[in-house]
């Protein structure tokens, strides 16, 4: 398999036929971007956020040049977990753009750390597939990607509430009163540690902000992406909110990948069963002490000490290796590398 250098550049757009949720302009859609690069460019470590690194990114070439040895590449969109960013998973990006594709991830408004939260984002889970969606056709159209992706071998990859956000563009089909039968007084009827009292809000965000109220009435409503023909979820979560019937209609190939040691989407619970209504899909356990956060990026020293429940592995568990062992198998899910 080759090796290609890592190109890394982030954009910010917008989904004019959205607004956000202060309804004030249209939803932003901030991107960033791993992709082959030419084989001179020079990778340099990458620590995040810039003021305060909790975590260590990987080694890439900022707006370096294209690797142009083939004239296009396999596009891979990537979705972040609950109150995170795209970069969060750039461990896995970087795995992927190194053998030959251009990952395209975005920060999902509302609902991601690099910009301030909003209950609203971290309710409407079904408006961040749209956002993949349409960031691939507007780069698609124009920018530094414009005729460069090949979308006869679409993928598309996530964690937690990512894993949850590539199986609607498979077709999955959400209705949030399943998941909260199912919760029922349990500690998963409540909210993310992030915002844990946010189903508190859902009354008066209805009462208060169309925004929200158009978007949770359209909350099952199909985000299908033709173009989308491999899905990977990591962790997944939460998936006990998505029609038994989508499920068992997606007939493109799902690979799940998740830690038996995860107690905030317990494989049992989440995975498993998502794994047992799908048709066509594949499950991987990578250990009963992997946990959720470990498929995060790796933390520095200050994010070990400061962020613990992010960065903390169970005792024995290197995140590096478990890294490599899920990007292996997301590699293989993907059959193909670059310009083969």
């Amino acid at each position: 398999m080759r090796c290609f250098k890592v190109g890394f550049r982030e954009g910010k757009a917008s989904d004019p036929q959205r607004r956000n949720w202060s309804d004030d302009g249209p939803r932003p859609i901030r991107w960033s971007a791993w992709y082959p690069a030419r084989n001179d460019a020079v990778e340099q470590v990458v620590t995040l956020p810039t003021t305060s690194p909790l975590f260590v990114m990987g080694s890439v070439a900022r707006e370096a040049a294209f690797n142009t040895d083939y004239e296009r590449y396999p596009v891979v969109l990537l979705s972040h977990g609950t109150g995170g960013t795209a970069s969060s998973l750039g461990w896995l990006a970087q795995h992927i753009a190194s053998a030959g594709f251009i990952v395209i991830g975005v920060d999902h408004h509302g609902n991601t750390a690099s910009e301030p939260y909003r209950p609203e984002g971290f309710l409407c889970w079904w408006e961040r597939p749209r956002d993949l969606s349409v960031i691939l056709d507007q780069l698609m159209l124009t920018g530094p990607f414009a005729d460069r992706m090949d979308l006869e071998r679409g993928s598309a990859a996530g964690f937690s509430l990512g894993g949850y956000t590539v199986l609607s563009l498979a077709g999955a089909i959400t209705d949030v009163n399943l998941y909260l039968e199912w919760a029922g007084e349990s500690r998963f009827a409540r909210g993310p540690r992030e915002l844990p009292d946010v189903v508190d809000h859902i009354e008066a965000l209805t009462d208060k902000n169309p925004v929200f109220k158009a978007s949770w009435e359209s909350q099952s409503a199909s985000n299908y992406d033709a173009r989308i023909k491999r899905f990977i979820a990591l962790a997944p979560a939460p998936t006990r909110a998505l029609t038994v019937q989508s499920l068992q209609g997606i007939h493109a190939p799902v690979t799940i990948i998740v830690g038996e040691g995860d107690t905030e989407a317990p494989a049992d619970l989440f995975s498993v069963w998502m794994h047992e209504q799908l048709p066509r899909s594949s499950l991987h356990l990578l250990g009963r002490d992997v946990g959720h956060y470990t498929f995060l990026c790796e933390c520095t020293e200050a994010g070990k000490n400061n962020e613990p429940t992010l960065c903390q592995d169970q005792s024995g568990i290197n995140r590096a290796s478990v890294h490599e062992m899920a990007a292996s198998i997301a590699l293989s899910a993907l059959r193909v590398t670059g310009g083969s």
